[in-house]
């Protein structure tokens, strides 16, 4: 059968419509639309994909404009709306975006990435995805009197144009999931810079558990600290199946220091950001570890309390130059008593480093990986060591940012040409959150490493880092190059040249999946950066307390977290896997984190500190053998919970579901308390929200048709629900009543629904899983009925529940006749299950009707 020939959407008289509704109005004379197919006459897209984008390509379109004048910058109108709800994408600070809804142009926040409308009028979805075309890449801002702007920019005054035909796509859909599916389907046909999450692999860490350096020791990280953290987990029953060692472990310099030597002394986040590589291998904490040193009977004492101490007193520090700061900037002319109390905090920062001496193990460098021994020492020693000693550990990953270090390459100092680039904030970054990140790289510029070299650049450093037994790397920094594009061509290609170098490093040394993006969360770098690069964070940073100083931001920044992956998966999904970032299990939200990870469809990674650890939480996340009950699909928002206000309306609950094998999952989060301001262009506590909230849950919140899969569940005529939290069991159908909640502030619960078997007799069964796990339904591994038997494989270790509307008449587990307890009055069936490390834990259980 032929796709539709023509078009749903419309441009006449001024007016964007869709199924004959208006989208916008007052659309200028200068804007274009044109059909998919127009525009997209062939492209070099696998022909499947291509295939469905030809058959939907009557749902959308391009939006294009002209302009009298060429430029490097174009501010175009495409019309106003007002009065319809909507949900957006927009970039709060450089590398981080979030969720903002309004019902006007106006309302519309800068550097927007997508707007999403309700059309009830035909109980569908438009939406409008700003995209790139030729040197120039778009984002969505507001106007005025609901009018809402795309605006086109290079990103060099050297690089202009006045026409463009295809510099957003349009899309309609009747299913908010598919919308989004097909439009970032049509935009990669079209484009063909990137590819979809479908065509890529993503890294075996995805099914596991790992840690990960960062809130555990800063960039004091060390060897010993990193061998006592892994060693602490071993002992409680859960060796990381990977490691990523973050910023800490590379060798930097600042200007002005000898070129030669490794910065001291650095603890927190920010006094490394002017700092540029010196070297592409491992800085000397690392090169002076010795094979065996931790091996033998007397490794090196680890003092959990020093990181803990050495990041108070930094804190100290970094409190007294912002206050300094402030009453600069205020106008106070004598500062004086800050020199004098900044001397005093840095004497004692350096002495508690035991006077610029940072032992690790060894008080020499000699007969190291400096010296020429890299196989008995250095970093190639150390994952050696660890390997030998944690035999769970499949992956070390490490840090490094696009450019190198946060402040690049210094010119130089390696094989490579670099310059330094000073940094240019384009105006649509006026309207993003003041970050002390973009300060400190504005105050220091960039090493940037010619684009001509970039291939050679990554190569370098992967290569080596490879051979040193690292498997991946977590790349960060990586929305930096529209800073310094204006020598280079703009910023589409400056970040083409980057990126391919980076993809053809990683198809080189990591096995084509090894590398995890972070701070990438603008447009740029998925249309442009993802055609190797398979997964990659969803939310900002975890926040373990408000570094600007509010007490309550521990709570409230757990709340805003889980909103930022939530609702950037719904795009992000679409080309990458969403990784929710790690977590601190023992953290005053730990739980709430937990619960949300457990159900993501991601890896599970914390970065608890040395000492810091909450097993009984992380047994309720991980297996035994360090994988995880993982879900197999990624977490998103409910359609009910879509256009709404879950941070600070003082009334939605979040809602977001996922699938399983053979059921799905709802988790219901309070995350009410905090959000984007957009007069103080910040993101802060709303204390009159944070507060206990109800809410409802339904089994047509679940999205079966997303999984080919599981679609047949959403038939079902009856499903057994239970909830983690409460431990209740029930059943339900798609007339039922919404499962009323209450949930307070910081606090969720998480449903699992799977659907009711009847088998002869009219006996009716349900498996739910091991119930202490947070997702119950992920240690499902298969299902088989046959008669009146039921076959389930189950990995894990615990209590496994089912629903049965009746008593078996034997439990067989592992072959062997096993014992188990059945309520008459709600169906609870449930069995104890050893963790069965013969066959992976995985148990065979057999119930006989």
């Amino acid at each position: 059968m032929a796709p539709p020939t023509d078009t749903l959407f419309k441009l006449e008289n001024g007016e964007l419509s869709v199924g004959k509704v208006s989208l916008l109005s007052n659309v200028p004379g200068n804007v274009t639309f044109k059909s998919f197919s127009s525009v997209c006459k062939n492209s070099a897209a696998p022909p499947a994909i291509v295939r469905r984008a030809e058959l939907l390509a009557h749902k959308g379109g391009f939006l294009g404009f002209s302009s009298a004048q060429s430029a490097d910058r174009h501010a175009q109108s495409l019309g106003k709306f007002t009065g319809r709800d909507f949900v957006s994408i927009f970039r709060f600070k450089t590398w981080w975006s979030t969720q903002w809804v309004g019902k006007s142009g106006s309302d519309v926040q800068m550097e927007t990435q997508w707007v999403m409308f309700d059309v009830p009028e035909i109980k569908s979805y438009a939406v409008v995805i700003p995209i790139v075309e030729g040197s120039f890449r778009s984002a969505l801002n507001p106007g005025v009197a609901g009018e809402m702007l795309i605006v086109a920019e290079s990103g060099s005054s050297t690089v202009k144009a006045s026409n463009f035909d295809a510099i957003a796509y349009v899309h309609v859909s009747d299913n908010p999931y598919y919308l989004m599916k097909e439009a970032y389907t049509a935009v990669r046909v079209h484009l063909n810079t990137f590819k979809l999450a479908e065509e890529k692999l993503p890294p075996p860490l995805v099914n596991k558990f790992g840690w990960c350096t960062w809130d555990a020791f800063y960039l004091t990280v060390d060897p010993v600290g990193i061998w006592y953290g892994v060693k602490e987990f071993a002992a409680g029953g859960m060796t990381p199946r990977f490691i990523i060692i973050d910023d800490g472990w590379q060798s930097i310099n600042i200007d002005g220091q000898d070129p030669n030597q490794d910065a001291k002394n650095l603890v927190l986040g920010g006094t490394q950001m002017t700092a540029r590589l010196h070297r592409l291998d491992e800085c000397e904490k690392f090169r002076k570890y010795k094979g065996g040193l931790m091996l033998g009977p007397n490794p090196p004492k680890f003092d959990s309390k020093k990181p803990k101490l050495l990041i108070s007193k930094a804190i100290e520090i970094e409190v007294a130059e912002k206050n300094r700061d402030k009453d600069a900037k205020s106008g106070v002319t004598d500062l004086s008593h800050y020199d004098r109390e900044l001397a005093r905090l840095n004497k004692e920062l350096d002495e508690m480093f035991g006077g610029g001496d940072e032992d690790s193990g060894s008080k020499s460098c000699a007969n190291c990986s400096c010296s020429g021994d890299t196989e008995n020492s250095g970093m190639k020693a150390f994952t050696r060591d660890l390997r030998r000693q944690f035999k769970g550990l499949d992956d070390v990953y490490v840090w490094h940012a696009l450019c190198g270090a946060w402040g690049g390459v210094r010119p130089g100092a390696t094989h490579l040409k670099s310059t330094i680039e000073p940094c240019n904030l384009s105006p649509g970054l006026d309207g993003t959150m003041t970050d002390l990140a973009v300060v400190k790289i504005i105050e220091g510029s960039i090493g940037l490493v010619h684009p001509d070299q970039a291939e050679d650049f990554y190569d370098s450093m992967h290569a080596y880092l490879a051979s040193v037994g690292i498997t991946g790397v977590k790349v960060d920094v990586i929305h930096c190059l529209e800073y310094v594009s204006e020598k280079y061509g703009g910023r589409v290609d400056l970040a083409k040249a980057y990126y391919k170098g980076l993809s053809k490093s990683l198809s080189k040394n990591f096995n084509g999946t090894g590398l995890i993006s972070s701070m990438q969360q603008c447009n740029d770098f998925f249309l442009l950066g993802t055609e190797q690069i398979s997964i990659g964070r969803v939310g900002d940073d975890f926040w373990f307390q408000d570094p600007n100083g509010d007490p309550m931001g521990v709570y409230w920044l757990q709340g805003v977290h889980m909103i930022h992956c939530a609702f950037n998966s719904m795009w992000m999904g679409q080309i990458i896997q969403p990784d929710w970032d790690m977590f601190q299990s023992d953290h005053l939200c730990a739980k709430f984190h937990a619960g949300s990870r457990a159900i993501c469809g991601g890896p599970v990674y914390v970065s608890d500190s040395v000492g810091g650890h909450d097993f009984d939480l992380l047994r309720k996340l991980v297996f035994a053998d360090g994988t995880i009950p993982k879900c197999i699909h990624f977490a998103l928002p409910t359609r009910d919970c879509i256009f709404k206000n879950a941070l600070f309306d003082s009334t939605t609950i979040l809602k977001i579901w996922n699938l399983n094998k053979y059921g799905g999952v709802i988790g219901a989060f309070n995350c009410q308390g905090a959000g984007w301001d957009p007069k103080e262009q910040r993101i802060k506590g709303y204390s009159q929200c944070y507060k206990t909230l109800t809410g409802s849950v339904h089994v047509t919140n679940i999205e079966w048709d997303q999984k080919q899969e599981t679609s047949a569940f959403g038939e079902a005529a009856e499903y057994v629900v239970y909830l983690t939290e409460a431990e209740k069991l029930f059943i339900t159908n798609p007339n039922s009543p919404p499962t009323a909640i209450t949930l307070k502030s910081s606090t969720f619960e998480i449903f699992t629904y799977v659907p009711i078997k009847t088998l002869p007799g009219a006996l009716k069964f349900a498996p739910i899983g091991l119930t202490n796990l947070f997702n119950p339904g992920g240690t499902i591994q298969s299902l088989l009925y046959y008669e009146s038997i039921a076959k389930i494989e189950v990995k894990g270790d615990g209590k496994f529940l089912a629903y049965s509307s009746v008593h078996p008449k034997n439990v067989y587990l592992n072959g062997s006749t096993s014992g188990f307890q059945w309520s008459a009055g709600d169906g609870k069936l449930e069995v104890d299950i050893p963790w069965y490390g013969e066959c992976g834990g995985i148990s065979n259980l057999s119930f006989v009707f």
